[in-house]
């Protein structure tokens, strides 16, 4: 039986938000294994979940706490919290740089901060295409520090149909990575 979790959700104003929202679906369905989830939204990633979803149901997921990037009384901006997992979807190339620089002058690149030292699983759904040196040189930085870049490029084994099910294979990846028991298509098992 696992442990129940503690994770947190960040969203950026990369594009993708879609991301985000299928992510936040997912973890609704695997709510018995989340003992805690918090959320930390941008503003300008509530301009892009707007545009991109055509809403602003950002904030009408799970039973989850949400906190603003101000918020550094948040639980998992501390590692006394015990949070297992920071998830960051999609993660924008400047918050990237801003957690391998060790700057945290937001909720987010603190709570980044935070994870990596106590040795918790970061996982960063990167979305930006092409990468310049310097998003590399920062993918290369996080990762050496404990992180995990997850591109968020679907994988197509599985035959998705539609966007959503190509999104779904990166999401189920994350899920994964943070410790989550998902059920999800396996590479070598078939397609019901």
């Amino acid at each position: 039986m696992l442990r129940m979790k503690k994770i947190a959700v960040a969203i950026t104003g990369a594009s993708g938000a879609v991301y985000a929202k299928i992510l936040l679906e997912k973890l609704g369905e695997l709510k018995d294994q989340i003992e805690e989830l918090s959320i930390v939204m941008t503003d300008n990633a509530k301009f892009v979940w707007q545009t991109e979803i055509g809403n602003d149901g950002y904030d009408k997921f799970f039973p989850a706490r949400y906190f603003s990037t101000k918020d550094f009384t948040a639980p998992f901006a501390s590692g006394s919290a015990k949070y297992d997992g920071l998830i960051i979807v999609p993660c924008s190339m400047g918050t990237l740089g801003r957690i391998a620089s060790g700057i945290s002058n937001d909720l987010i690149s603190r709570a980044a901060d935070v994870i990596l030292k106590e040795r918790k699983s970061l996982v960063c759904v990167i979305r930006d295409t092409p990468y310049n040196l310097i998003h590399i040189r920062n993918m290369e930085t996080v990762t050496l520090a404990g992180g995990i870049i997850c591109p968020a490029s679907p994988s197509f084994y599985s035959n998705p149909t539609t966007i959503e099910e190509a999104i779904e294979t990166v999401i189920n990846r994350v899920i994964d990575l943070v410790g989550l028991n998902n059920s999800s298509f396996r590479w070598g098992s078939r397609k019901s």
